[in-house]
């Protein structure tokens, strides 16, 4: 379900594009993931997590989400699953 979150500004979802630094689902149905955005000023820094966690809210068998956003390390085009960087014509 994570792949179903596309990156505002790219037309890419969020774990390819690097965005996703832990994901992390424990047996009773908690889910809690470290994320990132590609900048610190990116415009929906403020809804963003909230947004990942009703994605996920809506999976069978997650009684909860815990969405951290950090900053540290900082998100680079390193970050990008191959596939991601021949789609975007970075290859």
């Amino acid at each position: 379900m994570i792949r179903t979150i596309y990156d505002p500004e790219m037309p890419v979802n969020i774990y390819d594009l690097g965005l996703v630094y832990g994901l992390d689902v424990k047996p009773s149905g908690m889910v809690s993931v470290r994320t990132t955005l590609t900048a610190p000023n990116c415009p929906v820094a403020q809804s963003f997590p909230r947004n990942v966690q009703e994605v996920l809210m809506c999976v069978p068998g997650v009684s909860d989400v815990k969405v951290e956003l950090v900053w540290e390390p900082p998100w680079s085009h390193e970050h990008m699953s191959e596939a991601v960087k021949l789609q975007l014509g970075m290859l």
